[in-house]
């Protein structure tokens, strides 16, 4: 990876903000989060009221919490959701009580396999409360009776996501998703939304070809929601990534989407494979992030998903060890900089047609080989003209050029604009 620049030290910076608040499928810990993003790109905020029928979903009540903890008999807080989101069970209902630590126990979440760390668990269609705590905690707490609180609200309300869209030449859309339900968890997924959000300002300062939607909402009831919502917009969605884990230190991993060989699954294979990067390509699995929502059947949307160390893969996994040290700026840098190249690929593929299709057009009457006099890789750059005049035909697209020569796809997109230029080809 690259030295770390200040683009990587900004999403590394907002990855800290964003880490601490209390996030959930709904509530106001994903309106802060939105509040943040929106301080970055405008965003148009939609909230979808609790009972809300979303395909075969409904969306839930809207919780909220103020405070938690578990006292010992000396009033010490030895579990304090103050410290940490992640040492409340998600969704908790509210409970007041003084409970043996016999009967606490069952309320009480570990990881034995790590015991120094705190998991992230979470409740959210069955009604129950807990806490989460490092085994070596609660090994710690001695018998007796320990005071419980969950200052917690569970009412109708409303779930809350938020679109960012940067209008394209066309009206055929990519989306762009991460998910923003996940409390203090920094690699899942609050560095995808950082990488997103910077990538939303960056597609911003130009007109792309494409339209991007972004799309920041809460796992799957979210993407649900904003698929319910917008079922008429879906023929329009032609590419899609889904971000997730998007700043650990490991290589780069692609998701394929169900189709396997959607546009997006040619353009991410063949950006990772020509960068050198160490890399991934995992097949399709109906289980992972909201990649799945968007490629159930019966949308069947092109979209993939983008990570390094996917989920699971990682034993900082759903922990407390997920926390900003854990994130590298470098490497929200290279994943950025990967989906800014694949898209840069998605805006440039076109087919063309051979407007001389009858032998080859002489090149050096029209100046196209004086064109290219000085380049250092002049004699790749009259391949590539040959390549894309051959294969011009209203079949392949420039990335078919790239693939089937072997040639950078920017020397085929630059010798495709000379040739359209020359008036040999057109789109």
């Amino acid at each position: 990876m690259a030295p770390v620049t200040r683009l990587g030290e900004e999403m590394h910076a907002l990855v800290e903000r964003l880490y601490p608040l209390c996030r959930s499928i709904t509530g106001d810990g994903v309106r802060a989060t939105l509040d943040i993003v929106g301080e970055y790109v405008p965003l148009r905020v939609h909230e979808v009221p609790t009972g809300t029928q979303v395909l075969d979903w409904t969306v839930p009540q809207e919780w909220n919490i103020r405070d938690a903890y578990v006292a010992d008999a000396s009033g010490r807080r030895v579990v304090d959701f103050k410290e940490s989101s992640l040492h409340v069970l998600g969704y908790s209902v509210p409970v007041a009580a003084t409970l043996p630590l016999s009967e606490l126990r069952e309320h009480l979440h570990t990881l034995p396999e790590q015991p120094g760390l705190v998991p992230y668990r979470t409740s959210y269609y069955k009604p129950q409360w807990g806490f989460c705590l490092a085994q070596e905690t609660l090994d710690r707490m001695p018998d007796g009776e320990y005071e419980v609180l969950i200052d917690s609200t569970l009412a109708d309300g409303h779930l809350t996501y938020a679109e960012h869209v940067v209008p394209g030449q066309v009206a055929d859309e990519v989306i762009v998703s991460c998910h923003v339900c996940h409390p203090s968890l920094a690699n899942d997924n609050m560095a995808g939304v950082a990488v997103a959000t910077f990538l939303a300002r960056e597609l911003a300062e130009r007109t792309p070809y494409y339209t991007y939607r972004f799309i920041f909402a809460p796992g799957t009831i979210g993407a649900i929601t904003w698929l319910a919502r917008n079922a008429e917009r879906v023929e329009r969605v032609k590419h899609g990534l889904v971000l997730a884990c998007a700043g650990d230190r490991g290589q780069l991993t692609y998701k394929r989407s169900r189709r396997g060989d959607a546009g997006i699954d040619r353009v991410m294979g063949h950006v990772l494979r020509t960068s050198g990067r160490p890399h991934t390509v995992d097949e399709f699995t109906p289980y992972g992030y909201d990649e799945r929502q968007y490629c159930s059947p019966g949308f069947d949307l092109g979209v993939g998903s983008l990570s390094r160390t996917p989920y699971a893969r990682y034993p900082e996994y759903h922990t407390s060890a997920d926390n900003p040290d854990f994130v590298s700026p470098a490497a929200m840098e290279d994943t950025l900089a990967v989906v800014r190249e694949a898209f840069a690929v998605l805006d440039r593929d076109r087919r063309y047609v051979n407007l001389s299709p009858y032998g080859e057009p002489q090149l050096g009457r029209r100046g196209l080989y004086e064109a290219l006099g000085g380049r250092s890789d002049t004699k790749e750059a009259q391949m590539a003209m040959l390549w894309v005049l051959s294969l011009s035909d209203g079949e392949h697209g420039l990335l078919d050029v790239a693939e089937r020569s072997g040639l950078p796809f920017d020397t085929v997109a630059a010798a495709a604009d000379a040739l359209r230029a020359a008036g040999l080809i057109k789109a």
